[in-house]
């Protein structure tokens, strides 16, 4: 007997093909160029369910950050957790993992870029969602407080600036990996961990 979906079931699936849609066309034709209608064709809708769901264009593209910015930091959860303390950190599987999130293509990175320049050109959505991005900061800063102390380790530099940093070449890293062919995730990430010390005993 087929499953029953409930309605909100059936709103979180079509929720769930438009962001998907929405993602792959804003990595594709950036924030100006994307049409709504592109994406709901890829989708398979009407744009009507777009406004519906989501609203307008600059919600629907919010919502896709947001989305994209939670999985990719989700994505890395089980090999941090793997390593039991500074001496058995594996800085290659951190870069292996970060590569296998772009190996695909550089859209992810392009998806970041295209926020950035969408806030650098609209002060007034810069305004908006400044809380926002300093809600975002100050998430990371704890998740990277809570590792480093679970790792034995101390930073050398306050939380929220290697927070600040991260967040800032993210996308820096992944398009020059590609553009050049040549690979920037271990050295990066081996600059980050230069400024963790084990904790003094």
């Amino acid at each position: 007997m087929a499953e029953r979906w409930t309605r909100q079931r059936r709103v979180e699936h079509t929720r769930s093909l438009l962001l998907d849609a929405a993602e792959e066309v804003f990595a594709k034709q950036g924030f100006g160029g994307a049409a709504l209608e592109d994406i709901a064709d890829v989708a398979g809708y009407t744009r009507g369910a777009i406004y519906s769901n989501f609203g307008t264009k600059e919600d629907l593209f919010l919502a896709v950050i947001e989305r994209h910015q939670k999985r990719f930091l989700d994505s890395f959860a089980d090999v941090i957790t793997s390593f039991e303390d500074l001496d058995n950190l594996d800085v290659g599987k951190l870069a292996e993992r970060w590569r296998e999130l772009t190996i695909s293509g550089p859209d992810s990175a392009a998806l970041g870029y295209e926020f950035s320049l969408f806030l650098l050109r609209n002060p007034d959505a810069r305004e908006r969602l400044s809380a926002q991005r300093e809600e975002t900061i100050a998430s990371l800063a704890e998740y990277i407080t809570t590792h480093v102390e679970r790792l034995g380790g101390t930073l050398l530099m306050p939380a929220q600036a290697l927070a600040r940093l991260l967040i800032a070449a993210n996308e820096g890293i992944t398009i020059n990996s590609h553009i050049d062919g040549v690979e920037l995730y271990g050295p990066y990430l081996q600059m980050v961990m230069a400024n963790v010390a084990p904790k003094p005993h």
